[in-house]
């Protein structure tokens, strides 16, 4: 990727002084798609960070982030790679935050990075969310579904939010015929 394309990634990327959760991606080019995360935890009024680190370049600076993530007042961790996608898996080594991974679409179509998600050894868990955009919103839900157990401000815009599901109208292509 060029040099200005991944400025202009990071300059957009969120950056509060005092974030909940902590949105890690292996590439600024995977923003695109964790965009997604940062407006729908924007959306409910969540405080976050965005940073693009790399595992495998990065791997005592990602140690640092994530390990003194909690004595900055992050409560979770969203982590999105593709291909080997060790990038959730060493955010979890490095904390007894929750981690939530998001596989980004690869070579395989994100079935590598699925896999390479998932498949974690008993005792490091990595909550697995699905493969690109749907995964980086769901990531964003699942951190303010977890926040608001103990935020009943957040489990009220969550409860609102939930409600709106129901006032639309059903989908046709997910009718059982």
């Amino acid at each position: 990727m060029e040099p200005g394309r991944r400025r202009r990634y990071l300059g957009r990327m969120p950056d509060s002084d005092n974030p909940l959760v902590l949105v890690l991606m292996g590439s600024a080019s995977d923003w695109p798609v964790m965009e997604h995360a940062s407006t729908t935890l924007d959306d409910f009024g969540v405080a976050h960070q965005c940073k693009a680190l790399s595992a495998h370049r990065n791997p005592a600076k990602v140690s640092a982030v994530v390990g003194g993530a909690r004595e900055r007042g992050v409560q979770v961790v969203i982590a999105a790679a593709g291909a080997a996608a060790h990038l959730a898996g060493v955010c979890a080594a490095h904390t007894t935050l929750p981690v939530l991974g998001v596989p980004m679409t690869s070579a395989l179509d994100g079935l590598d990075s699925l896999l390479s998600t998932v498949q974690m050894p008993g005792g490091v868990p990595v909550g697995t969310l699905a493969i690109g955009k749907a995964g980086a919103v769901n990531a964003a839900l699942l951190a303010v579904e977890i926040l608001a157990l103990h935020d009943q401000s957040l489990h009220g815009r969550l409860v609102a939010y939930r409600a709106k599901w129901d006032e639309r109208p059903e989908d046709p292509r997910r009718t059982a015929g």
